[in-house]
């Protein structure tokens, strides 16, 4: 009997074995780590930290981080920044080469490719915030002689859709399409204390806070203090070098209910050129610009817009 038994726990560990070495989930063949890779990733990454979910959601996550680089990336390079496997990325960037979305290089990097390019540039035109606003930013621009900026509200960033250049010499370098930080800006400020107060307070709660100055609203409850002063000031925001040593910004926020969208415009320096007296003239110049442009954006648009 002892020896029947034995025979039998035998036969199922060997039994066990062999089925174990032939499941696809333990196999290192590259097809089958690819199969149950979104499962993985999804429990690992969590919600709200930017990953994306699913085959689209992970290629857009690889666009981002191709398209808010500087320079061009290497594979390996766009592999640290992401939590996918080496196979999955080699075939998203290889339907993404094929798309025209983004361009493989000679030297072997990647950058944004001429559609994505063109995808950008259409949708820039084609934004009815940025047209209502440019004459009023033009205005602006006159008066101050300084850089104006146009953003809005994209997560938990701010995203620059327009900018008009400062007619000074010495100028900041930013990029319509970069994204910045909502706690450490005029704009993005702006934007938080233009928000209804359970709104706010939620994103203040979920940003991941960085010290880019020593300036810098780096906590969460920095960041409320200086909300409910941005709220006493009636919607103006300062940034006194928070986000850029050297660089000085009034914003105002711009809201269009209907579609629940935030905006914000400002007026930015190097706070080398900035006074007492003139920082105080720009707040009533930008309140007025913002103001006008969220007026033209109701009249314009009315309650179409949250259809």
């Amino acid at each position: 009997m002892m020896v029947r038994k034995r025979q039998n726990v035998a036969k199922r560990d060997r039994t066990t074995t062999a089925s174990t070495a032939n499941s696809p989930s333990v196999t290192s063949n590259a097809s089958a780590i690819d199969a149950v890779e979104p499962q993985v990733i999804g429990q690992a990454s969590g919600q709200g930290n930017g990953q994306g979910s699913g085959t689209l959601g992970k290629a857009l996550d690889v666009l981002d981080i191709i398209a808010a680089s500087p320079h061009p990336l290497r594979f390996t390079e766009i592999l640290a920044r992401t939590r996918q496997p080496r196979a999955t990325l080699h075939r998203q960037l290889t339907n993404l080469v094929h798309e025209d979305l983004v361009k493989l290089h000679e030297d072997h990097t990647y950058s944004a490719g001429l559609r994505l390019l063109k995808l950008a540039a259409r949708s820039w035109s084609n934004n009815s915030l940025r047209s209502i606003a440019s004459p009023h930013m033009e205005a602006l621009q006159a008066k101050t002689g300084e850089t104006v900026h146009l953003g809005m509200l994209s997560g938990h960033e701010v995203i620059y859709i327009d900018k008009l250049e400062s007619r000074q010499n010495v100028r900041m370098h930013s990029q319509v399409g970069n994204v910045s930080p909502l706690y450490c800006t005029g704009v993005g400020k702006a934007i938080l204390a233009s928000m209804p107060r359970l709104k706010s307070d939620e994103l203040v709660g979920q940003l991941d806070y960085q010290r880019h100055t020593l300036a810098t609203c780096h906590t969460p409850e920095l960041l409320a203090a200086e909300l409910d002063t941005i709220r006493t000031a009636k919607g103006l925001a300062h940034d006194r070098e928070e986000h850029e040593p050297g660089i000085y910004c009034v914003a105002h926020g711009i809201v269009h209910e209907p579609s629940g969208t935030y905006a914000g415009v400002s007026a930015t320096a190097p706070a080398f050129r900035l006074q007492g007296d003139t920082i105080n003239a720009w707040e009533g110049l930008v309140r007025d610009c913002a103001l006008a442009i969220e007026q033209d954006w109701a009249d314009r648009l009315g309650p179409r817009a949250a259809q």
